[in-house]
């Protein structure tokens, strides 16, 4: 079977209870980079990976997985760290060990036991605040290689909450552009109503506004509830409408079709890209776009993952779990300490972003390996790391500055074929 990206949004949903866990939590204060600490590591490098996907999202561990141990083999074969083996936590299980079964909370807790340093994971964005506060409190950097809610950027973990996938946020320029690129004068974006369609919604209008186009006010609905917003926006004869939806994507796009708005004039946001087929109706969907977040992985890095898990059939998210790997590797050796805090205060330098103590340090240069950032650090420059995933740039928030987007197209049989990619890029949260 060949590799593939899978449709993300059964693991990447934000349920209202995230709300109320921000809200309500006590996590560490502040969310500014760390300055420079003491050391505080005992030579030997543990990276920790949680593992929290269940049911129908269960697909998304083996390639997380296949590429934490494919990284962690490279490291050490390029000399690991300070001489001394990188360790992958825990060791020696499969993507459907038990372990991966228990909440997120527990398997933090469980790494901690195990003196991880820093931790990959989650990738339910419903389930980052109970591992950031587990583990930011005992200063381990938590990475995750797929939380994309936009309202984590704001979360309270004292510096120790990096992402390597971009916010659900940052595709809004994205679908803004292709809509201008594409002729659009009037613009309309109906939303579900949930954090991630607001959120999508809000970034979209506003990058369309800013490219000069006019947008008509957002329309919200309800699951399988979206034809009052259609008829909201009808007569105003939009040019393009972007529809930002998972679980109510095809209920929506029925009734725009019904509407008798269809193929060219349609732009699908991340969560509403999926192959339909038969099940709208016939060339509904011809001429139709949508974005994927990430990059599809070249050949050698597929035949890498494969090398590690043979059965491997999905590489969701692998790009983002082997950089962030690779980042805090590069970040312990740049720090010349393993210790939790060490890597947290040097993640966002190492990754091309900015810190203000960083005006004037030495000369950085672009790595796209963990043994060619050693070879940056022994020239004595600062590594800037460029991964599978692309460039990474950490903001203040541990959120990516540049995010790489896969264009689809779909053609008279209503199904998607990738056909280009764009790059959003914004500055940086300081």
């Amino acid at each position: 079977m060949p590799l593939t990206l899978r449709w993300r949004s059964a693991a990447l949903a934000l349920v209202p209870g995230l709300i109320l866990a921000i809200s309500a939590c006590a996590a560490p204060s502040g969310n500014a980079r760390l300055d420079s600490v003491e050391a505080s590591g005992d030579g030997t490098l543990r990276i920790g990976l949680i593992l929290d996907n269940t049911g129908e999202s269960a697909f998304l561990n083996p390639s997380q997985l296949a590429a934490a141990k494919l990284a962690v083999a490279q490291i050490n074969a390029a000399g690991g760290h300070k001489g001394q083996p990188v360790e992958l936590l825990p060791a020696d299980v499969g993507a459907d060990a038990a372990e991966f079964t228990r909440d997120a909370g527990a398997q933090a807790r469980s790494l901690l036991d195990a003196r991880a340093d820093v931790v990959i994971g989650p990738s339910d964005s419903s389930h980052a605040p109970a591992v950031i506060d587990v583990l930011s409190r005992a200063k381990v950097p938590v990475i995750s290689p797929a939380n994309t809610a936009t309202v984590l950027s704001g979360y309270k973990s004292g510096g120790y909450y990096f992402r390597t996938a971009a916010a659900d946020s940052a595709q809004g320029s994205v679908l803004a552009k292709l809509a201008h690129e594409g002729g659009a004068g009037r613009l309309a974006v109906m939303h579900e109503d949930t954090g991630y369609g607001k959120d999508v919604a809000v970034a979209v209008a506003d990058a369309a506004r800013r490219l000069g186009l006019e947008v008509l006010p957002t329309a919200g609905f309800a699951e399988g509830k979206a034809g009052s917003a259609v008829a909201a926006f009808k007569d105003a004869a939009p040019d393009a409408v972007v529809v930002v939806a998972r679980r109510g994507a095809q209920a929506a796009l029925a009734e725009l079709l019904n509407a008798g708005i269809s193929g060219k004039k349609l732009l699908l946001s991340d969560g509403a890209v999926r192959q339909y087929g038969g099940e709208l109706g016939a060339r509904g969907l011809d001429g139709a776009r949508g974005v994927l977040p990430g990059v599809f992985p070249g050949t050698d890095f597929q035949n890498a993952l494969v090398g590690t898990d043979p059965g491997l059939k999905d590489l969701t998210f692998a790009a983002e779990a082997f950089d962030a790997v690779n980042l805090a590797a590069v970040a312990a050796a740049a720090a010349e300490d393993d210790g939790g805090a060490s890597i947290a205060a040097l993640l966002t330098t190492v990754s091309g972003g900015v810190r203000p103590q960083d005006a004037g340090t030495e000369e950085r240069a672009a790595c796209g390996s963990y043994r060619a950032c050693m070879e940056v650090l022994e020239a004595g420059k600062t590594p800037d790391y460029e991964g599978e995933s692309g460039a990474i740039g950490f903001d203040a928030n541990g959120d990516i500055t540049s995010a790489n987007y896969m264009v689809f197209g779909y053609g008279p049989d209503n199904r998607a074929t990738m056909e280009g990619k764009e790059t959003a890029t914004r500055a940086p949260a300081s």
